[in-house]
């Protein structure tokens, strides 16, 4: 069985990506997860400056849904380097470097830094609020806001291609996709945490995180993912690469998102629940599905759904 991706010719042995987010912090912590049987790993979202994120308790999670309240804390640019720079002296596996900014200049800014260290894939995190904005309304639930970003970090990612990373929050996220593909948008990550939500404690009465909000994640927004990425990969005809992200647990989840248009899954907060080693239980539950039904490689389901639909209509 071949599990093998390439994407916009880069080549990943298995589809299983670390997401963006708590885990994966340091050049140290994404070896781990490469020899834990990732394919590939992103790095958290990186600033043009430091970034302190939210006071604690910052993460709540039960058995359904996980909040998390960290606020993309970061060192700054020269902590993003040395990291970065460390890991590229032997990358075992492809690196995605996740970007962000409350401003398109910042995002410039932070694109041009990170782009000498030379990832194979910028990951563009335009969820956090356009400081720009009279309301403060974030530059993924705006299509021209979204498209813009595009155009500016593509302007100066040289040869690296940028994925935009959707949220499940916008009207239409196929229409955000389509105005960042005519852009320039080299692909998408669909999608980010879902929200923001809260939870209570019974006998304080009062919030349980520290920020009061949070965003959602784990098993219960497979659904909207799924739809989401179907969405997507409508929007744009199939035409450019998604990485699925959103309540993957098991292979047969990931298998899910790749039949509504995913060609890479990542996979972050399951690693809470099923270890590090998530990333290889989840390919050989893949591996052991697509032998059972005769599947022999697995690009054959990226955007199955689709075909299946119009095999039919």
């Amino acid at each position: 069985m071949n599990l093998s991706q390439t994407i916009l010719g880069v080549t990943f042995e298995n589809p299983t990506v670390l997401a963006s987010g708590i885990w994966g912090i340091t050049a140290a912590s994404w070896r781990r997860v490469a020899e834990n049987g990732a394919g590939g790993v992103t790095t958290k979202s990186l600033w043009i400056r430091e970034h302190r994120g939210h006071q604690n308790p910052t993460v709540i999670s039960t058995e359904h849904w996980t909040l998390n309240a960290v606020g993309l804390p970061d060192a700054g640019p020269e902590k993003a380097r040395e990291e970065i720079g460390e890991y590229m002296k032997d990358k075992p596996v492809p690196l995605i470097a996740n970007i962000v900014a409350g401003a398109v200049d910042d995002f410039v800014a932070i694109a041009e830094e990170i782009v000498k260290l030379s990832p194979d894939f910028l990951e563009v995190n335009i969820s956090c609020p356009n400081v720009d904005d009279e309301f403060g309304k974030p530059f993924a639930c705006s299509a021209p806001d979204a498209a813009r970003v595009t155009k500016e970090v593509k302007a100066v990612s040289k040869s690296i291609p940028v994925f935009i990373k959707l949220s499940p929050n916008a009207l239409s996220i196929a229409d955000v996709a389509v105005a960042c593909a005519e852009a320039g948008a080299d692909g998408f990550t669909a999608i980010n945490t879902v929200g923001p939500g809260m939870a209570i404690d019974l006998r304080s009465r009062m919030p349980i995180l520290a920020n009061k909000v949070g965003g959602l994640s784990g098993p219960a927004i497979k659904p909207i993912s799924v739809r989401c990425i179907a969405d997507v990969y409508k929007a744009t005809e199939g035409k450019l690469p998604i990485i699925g992200t959103g309540g993957v647990y098991t292979g047969e989840d990931a298998l899910e998102l790749m039949l509504a248009g995913a060609s890479l899954i990542g996979i972050g907060t399951a690693i809470g629940d099923r270890g590090q080693d998530v990333f290889r239980k989840v390919c050989e539950e893949m591996n052991a599905w697509c032998e059972k039904e005769g599947i022999k490689n697995i690009a054959e389901m990226v955007g199955g759904m689709h075909k299946e639909l119009a095999s039919r209509s």
